[in-house]
């Protein structure tokens, strides 16, 4: 496992010795992609962390309004035909990830961890409620307070769905992830059945509060922190360029 290079070292003095033990993750923001193109980002970095050849990553991305199904999805959930979603410049997109039917967009944090979870847990359940964790203790430094539902992967807001979780492992490094709604057009979630699931609605951050919600920024950087804690990682932040 890499361990935070000296350049990051050197922007917190004041982190002690123990801290600095502690295993690295990189930090990226893809900014705006096709979800095509993350697909193979992803994919490349999954297999040289595979191979150990970088150490865990945490990747946030955005898209354009994008409609994707996992592999448990139905293609009833998806509630009009493929020409409206022309019309509206939809995209849908099979994928690889677990899960039902959902919507990204504009507005949404997405966050795709690269974890080798041989050296933190090998336990699918404990991943997906660590990452629930992550999202409910980001929501909780805005105000908001959010749940698990049994049964249910996934954060709620009383009865509604604010953050989606999908993800996929292949030889215990993960890929896929979270979609919080923080600025999100909820009107898009009509298109659908959002994740399958007929009898339960969809919120988001501003919503909730009532105003349009903080900046994505913001929610990156909570995020980061809460991610860090739950599973023991020195966030170490990286300028890509291109993979």
């Amino acid at each position: 496992m890499l361990a935070p290079s000296k350049e990051t070292l050197a922007l917190f003095p004041f982190v002690d010795e123990d801290v600095r033990k502690v295993p690295a993750c990189a930090v990226v923001d893809l900014g705006l992609q096709e979800y095509w193109r993350s697909l193979e980002l992803q994919g490349e970095i999954v297999r040289q962390r595979k191979c150990q050849e970088v150490s865990d990553h945490l990747l946030f991305v955005e898209y354009g309004h994008t409609i994707t199904l996992g592999r448990s999805g139905k293609t009833e959930h998806l509630l009009v035909a493929l020409s409206e979603l022309e019309s509206k410049s939809v995209s849908v997109c099979p994928t690889d990830r677990g899960g039902d039917i959902t919507y990204h967009g504009p507005g949404q944090m997405i966050a795709y961890p690269i974890l080798d979870l041989k050296e933190l847990r090998r336990d699918i359940d404990w991943y997906l409620r660590s990452l629930e964790s992550c999202i409910i203790e980001t929501l909780a430094d805005f105000g908001v307070r959010s749940a698990r539902v049994a049964g249910a992967t996934g954060v709620w807001v009383g009865d509604k769905k604010i953050a989606a979780i999908g993800v996929r492992t292949s030889r215990w490094v993960t890929s896929h992830g979270v979609a919080l709604n923080v600025n999100t057009d909820l009107d898009y979630f009509g298109l659908i059945v959002p994740c399958g699931l007929p009898s339960r609605g969809v919120t988001s951050l501003s919503k909730v509060l009532g105003c349009r919600g903080p900046g994505l920024q913001d929610i990156k950087t909570q995020f980061c922190r809460h991610f860090g804690q739950i599973f023991g990682r020195f966030m170490q932040d990286v300028v890509v360029l291109e993979y």
